[in-house]
């Protein structure tokens, strides 16, 4: 891919189209399970298509014992989809997103545990503020905020708890380059969820109109296939913190989209607690470690992505 596009152009491309996903979910009336399965299926289907025509071989006698690991990644990230899609229901597109965005500070305060990493001052003022942003954003304090609210931020939260399960135990990942380990993950992904939602909502495509089936091609095929490729060219040729940083296109894509696009209202509050969470964030990752990517999407530990893509 890196014949035909500049790498930072891909990965602008990448995080501008993540940045629409709540929009074309809005569109999709089946449940949050079925989507997360069909768009792994059909994201596997692509990338399967992809590493055919790049020749790129998956060396599963060499990565036997990384199978465990990569399954259970794999699981974490269906339910990842499954709470996030859930997330879009009760609350706004951008209140979501950015509860979405708490993955990173909850990888900061774990590291420490499993890793013995120690947290500097730096890091300890980054999970608080990051804290407070998510506080804001909830509206505690105000009484018109509504229950529906406050359950598509915990669905956010819990989103984001399975998002950061998946970049520890990728921590944990050594023998696999990136995009197989991605492909590995949605087939993994696929075998958990096919049961899942056989025993919940069951399938549900005959309910869907015109442009339920045009969102959810978009969903799997570009937002997810597409894009995943795309995401992994572009990460053979920048460095991790330049990656990052403009990994952060996606949040705010996706707060512009809410606003302007689906005319979903902001208070101020939430608007300063956005800021709280992006803001120290990043900042937590300048000259920082390079575990988090700070991408809505599921993908490996950056220091081992960028040797291995």
């Amino acid at each position: 891919m890196k014949r035909f596009m500049n790498p930072r152009i891909m990965l602008i491309l990448s995080m501008t189209v993540f940045g629409t996903l709540g929009l074309f979910v809005r569109n999709i009336s089946v449940s949050s399970g079925e989507l997360a399965l069909y768009r792994a299926i059909l994201a596997a289907l692509l990338i399967a298509v992809f590493l055919f025509v790049t020749k790129q071989k998956i060396p599963f006698k060499e990565i036997k014992k990384e199978i465990p690991l990569l399954l259970l990644s794999g699981v974490a990230m269906g339910f990842n989809w499954i709470l996030l899609f859930e997330a879009y229901k009760y609350t706004t597109v951008s209140v979501a997103t950015l509860s979405y965005y708490f993955a990173p500070v909850i990888v900061t305060a774990a590291c420490p545990v499993l890793f013995r990493e120690k947290m500097t001052a730096k890091q300890w003022l980054c999970f608080f503020m990051s804290t407070l942003g998510i506080v804001l954003i909830t509206g505690i304090g105000d009484i018109s905020a509504q229950s529906n609210h406050l359950l598509g931020i915990l669905f956010g939260l819990g989103a984001a708890c399975f998002y950061a399960a998946v970049i520890l135990l990728n921590k944990f990942i050594k023998g696999v380059e990136g995009i197989h380990r991605t492909f590995l993950q949605f087939l993994a992904a696929i075998l958990v969820l096919i049961p899942y939602v056989g025993c919940t909502s069951g399938v549900t495509l005959s309910g869907l109109n015109h442009t339920g089936w045009v969102c959810l091609l978009i969903v799997g095929f570009v937002h997810t296939g597409v894009t995943y490729c795309l995401y992994f060219s572009s990460l053979k040729e920048l460095p991790g913190q330049k990656a990052a940083i403009l990994s952060y296109i996606d949040p705010l894509v996706a707060v512009l989209v809410s606003v302007l696009i689906l005319g979903e209202s902001m208070t101020i509050m939430q608007v300063t607690g956005g800021f709280l969470i992006l803001g120290f964030t990043l900042w937590n990752e300048w000259n920082g470690w390079n575990g988090w990517n700070g991408w809505n999407e599921v993908t490996p530990e950056k220091e081992t992505e960028v040797k291995e893509c």
